[in-house]
């Protein structure tokens, strides 16, 4: 138990050599606020609108309840609200990890490539022209956003279950979400080694309690207003020195 616990905090301790990275490269670190200030405002307008829409929403997921008394109707209502914004919340971190990457291409690569070029480069690495790095950067994130809808549906459900729903739950979704988060961010510097998401998740698994630390960190930073805006540089950083770490390379 004592050595995953050692690697749990071993992973979240990479986020924190990140978050160092603003006071020896601000600038560098400002080009890639630049892509996630963008993801951000986008996010922030979509969250907002989903909770101006959420008691609709709960409203028409509770159909079977309309005939219920008052008082558990709107209890049971209330529970789906909380579950379609804490899926809602959830889903929204992942993707808002993959779009920003997306948007951000060229400057998380080059946030990557100097974290790589600082502990030793990259053996054997694989030039990819841009477009197709970017291709394949999409498809793998879609992939990843759609297996994480399918995990948030019985996250959702299980939302409705009186006091396990306001607590357990979303310390699991804490944990799927820091997984999907680590499989997300290491992939920069696995794409210049010519690796796809089945390679991601080979190694990661091999490394899974690390994986977690790191994972878990960012998704608890993202949750904090502006977070996932001021912490994306540094998560970039952070997964560049994970992916290393997992390969046994110097860090």
């Amino acid at each position: 138990m004592a050595v995953p616990l050692r690697e749990f905090f071993a992973g979240l301790g990479l986020l924190g050599r990140g978050l160092g990275m603003y006071a020896r490269k601000p600038k560098l670190v400002l080009l890639g606020l630049i892509p996630a200030l963008i993801s951000g405002v986008l996010y922030l307008a979509a969250f907002a609108t989903l909770i101006y829409f959420v008691s609709d929403l709960s409203e028409g997921v509770t159909w079977w309840a309309d005939d219920w008394s008052g008082g558990l109707r709107d209890t049971v209502q209330v529970l789906a609200a909380i579950g379609i914004l804490g899926i809602g919340g959830l889903i929204g971190i992942l993707t808002f990890t993959a779009v920003t990457l997306a948007i951000g291409d060229p400057f998380y690569e080059k946030i990557s490539g100097e974290v790589e070029a600082r502990y030793g480069a990259v053996p054997d690495e694989i030039d990819v022209p841009w477009w197709r790095s970017l291709r394949r950067s999409i498809w793998d994130s879609l992939r990843l956003i759609a297996l994480s809808v399918l995990i948030g549906i019985p996250l959702f459900v299980g939302g409705f279950i009186p006091i396990v729903g306001q607590t357990v739950i979303p310390v699991v979704g804490a944990f799927v979400g820091g997984w999907f988060l680590a499989l997300e961010l290491v992939g920069v510097a696995f794409y210049r080694r010519g690796m796809r998401l089945p390679e991601r998740r080979t190694i990661l698994k091999a490394n899974r309690p690390m994986a977690l630390g790191f994972g878990v960190g960012v998704f608890c930073c993202f949750l904090i207003p502006l977070g996932a805006v001021l912490v994306m540089p540094a998560a970039v950083v952070g997964g560049t020195l994970l992916a290393r770490r997992v390969m046994d390379l110097p860090t």
